[in-house]
């Protein structure tokens, strides 16, 4: 009896091992994730960031105080109204 007792307890201290292994393991890659997450969750929040500081860029390159000037430096002016022309759009030709 005390050999059955003895191999019974080995069986249980070896399973409880294994189960341990195995949560240690299954935190220690739960904790890796995380910290990749957080890692791209960090590079998204600059990306955005970047994002916005361009888009602003171009609407301040875009706006008529940036262009105007820029446009009287290369010797261009402002057309009048009387100068503009508007042109039809051509109609799909038919097949």
């Amino acid at each position: 009896m005390r050999v059955k007792g003895r191999i019974w307890l080995v069986l249980w201290l070896v399973f409880v091992l294994i189960i341990l292994a195995w949560v240690i393991r299954r935190d220690t890659a739960g904790y890796v994730i995380a910290s990749q997450l957080d890692s791209l969750r960090t590079r998204r929040s600059v990306l955005v960031g970047q994002r916005i500081d361009l888009r602003q860029r171009i609407n301040r390159a875009r706006s008529r105080a940036v262009l105007i000037p820029r446009a009287e430096s290369l010797g261009l002016r402002q057309s009048a109204d009387s100068e503009i022309v508007i042109l039809p759009a051509p109609k799909p030709e038919r097949r």
